[in-house]
């Protein structure tokens, strides 16, 4: 251990699950006045309101003569039409615009396989950091690698531990590692010859690396969500601090502006503090530290701050605000909550927004694709008013949208918990799938399945939906298909609950499968990883195929080539069989 160490003292600004969110949010907060209820909406974040408050911290730390860190702990992927129109290029170049010092690899960067984060790790100006991400196998002949990127700091199979980035402050050494979340490959979709690697292993070899160099000041950048934070730091000796992301935790108390109180900002386990700040770009986080010689923190005092606009709404109908008693003490309550800024948007960074990509963003939402005469209800599980009018819908699409490129599809499976919210009454835009429907750009993969899996498939998921015989992991994993059709039998032992199980359609016919038999299939990539009950699907022949089409693509290809399929819903077996059964 170096003996020079010495005390230093530290501000540090924090962000994570921003998910694409660059233009401010419509919140609708709850507050009492005097036993009034008011619910008025505010314009909340944004990477501009980001940005000012960021250079307000940073001109702090100058007149206060401390270090500054600004750290984002990581899935800035994936979330609104920003995404689906840009990938990573948007959030590559606004990121860069808010000047991070690193960011955590979060387990939305890589839905769509290792590509994107390479593609995206190209134009970054900061290090993304990955310390138990092993890119030590892959391939070479790939289109783009992420293997050899300078900017990317992941695994070092060599010395099995991660690889860190040091930080100069005041001529003292802080060091930065980051680990996202063991199961990686459970819930995303990291390429096979980039896997993974234990997070504890790696958190207390990594802080032995550390301090053989003589660095005593550690502070680890986490993806693994928040009760996985609070356990390293009961079981790994010597961080100072763990900044988290994944889990959408907003520590310190908002709950008199209606959300629910949380832990308080910067809890300590085992001597180490432990942030998370929220999500959708909505919050801040902000800590003063200070280390002693031997890098235990002797000071921390910092909070979670909610960044608004000046102008808040009572009607938010109105074109402005109105200057009645309720205004004025709303305002005035808002505005002075301890834990709110308000703040102006970085003229920069909103600059960057609209001259690069808010044009596309708003063609979207005029793009008018299909009417719907009625409102289209989408719910997880069917119920006594029916099942879900828009995941079928969606399924099919998929089918359409393959066979429509040269696929020999039969028939899809589609999660419901992949369909996020039904569809009002009236015109429907391309926005409205892509941001609302459909938000996260998952591709589609087609497959080949013998009849038996096929079938273990669909009963794998519906037992994880209900608990039936199972540990599931909730009903999000209902199935709805298209060109399937079967029956349930609740009561029947496991691996024989799906009965009279057809293929086919209402024009060509049905026919029974044969459980021998081989189809062809499609559904997301999510799925054909055999998460939440679908584990039979990994039984597929080979690996499967993942296309370019993303959940929202197919949708918007199904509507824009049959504007009127929204009106003509055929009415399907599978949306009466469990109440039948059950």
């Amino acid at each position: 251990m170096n003996k020079n160490n010495k005390p230093v003292r530290l501000k540090l600004a924090h962000i994570n699950d921003t998910h694409s969110y660059f233009e401010p949010t419509s919140l609708q907060l709850d507050i009492d006045l005097d036993g009034r209820s008011l619910t008025p909406f505010v314009s909340a974040g944004g990477f501009a309101r980001i940005a000012t408050r960021v250079k307000q911290l940073r001109q702090q730390t100058i007149e206060d003569k401390q270090g500054f860190l600004f750290l984002h702990a990581g899935d800035c992927f994936q979330g609104t039409l920003y995404f689906s129109l840009f990938k990573g290029e948007a959030n590559a170049v606004m990121l860069n615009a808010l000047a991070l010092d690193a960011m955590a690899i979060g387990n939305h960067e890589l839905d769509m396989g290792n590509l994107p984060v390479a593609q995206f790790a190209q134009t970054i100006e900061f290090p993304l950091l990955a310390g138990n991400w092993d890119l030590s196998q892959e391939r070479t002949d790939k289109p783009l690698t992420l293997r050899g990127n300078p900017s990317v700091i992941a695994y070092d199979a060599k010395q099995h531990h991660a690889n860190w980035i040091e930080k100069d402050v005041d001529g003292e050494s802080v060091a930065i590692f980051s680990l996202a979340l063991d199961k990686m490959a459970d819930i995303s979709n990291p390429d096979p010859d980039t896997p993974f690697v234990n997070t504890l292993e790696t958190a207390k070899a990594t802080v032995a690396a550390i301090q053989a160099k003589g660095i005593n000041k550690i502070i680890l950048l986490s993806h693994m969500g928040y009760d996985s934070d609070i356990e390293m730091a009961r079981q790994v000796d010597g961080i100072a601090l763990i900044v988290g992301g994944h889990s959408h935790r907003l520590q310190g108390d908002f709950s008199q502006l209606g959300f629910k109180h949380d832990d308080e900002y910067g809890i300590t386990i085992n001597g180490t503090h432990v942030v998370q700040a929220g999500f959708h770009a909505l919050t801040m986080g902000h800590c003063d530290i200070e280390f002693d010689a031997q890098g235990k923190v002797i000071s921390f005092n910092g909070k979670n701050e909610l960044l608004l606009g000046r102008r808040l709404f009572i009607d938010a109908k109105r074109d402005s605000t109105y200057e009645d008693d309720d205004h004025q003490c709303a305002k005035q309550f808002v505005d002075q909550h301890p834990n709110v800024v308000v703040c102006k948007k970085d003229p920069q960074v909103k600059a960057i927004l609209e001259n690069n990509y808010v044009a596309r963003v708003r063609e979207l939402q005029k793009n008018i694709i299909a009417n719907a005469d009625s409102k289209m209800r989408h719910v997880r599980i069917p119920d006594e008013i029916g099942a879900s009018q828009l995941a079928p819908l969606v399924a099919k699409s998929f089918v359409y949208s393959l066979n429509k490129r040269g696929g020999q599809i039969q028939f899809a499976i589609h999660n419901a918990g992949g369909v996020r919210n039904s569809l009002n009454a009236g015109p429907v835009s391309a926005a409205d799938i892509a941001g609302k429907l459909l938000p996260f750009a998952v591709p589609i993969g087609s497959y080949r399945i013998s009849g038996q899996d096929l079938a273990l498939t669909l009963e794998g998921a519906i037992n994880n939906a209900f608990n039936n015989g199972v540990d599931g992991t909730g009903d999000g994993s209902y199935p709805y298909t298209d060109g399937l059709d079967f029956e349930y039998d609740a009561s029947a032992n496991v691996g024989h609950r799906i009965k009279n199980l057809h293929i086919g359609n209402n024009i060509d016919g049905w026919s029974a499968v044969d459980p021998n038999a081989f189809y062809n299939g499609a559904s997301s990539a999510y799925t054909m990883k055999g998460k939440e009950g679908y584990d039979a699907i990994c039984n597929m022949d080979g690996e499967g195929e993942i296309s370019q089409l993303s959940m929202a693509d197919c949708f918007i290809d199904l509507l824009s080539d049959n504007p009127n399929i929204l009106n003509e819903l055929p009415i399907y077996k599978q949306q009466k069989w469990w109440h039948e059964s059950c």
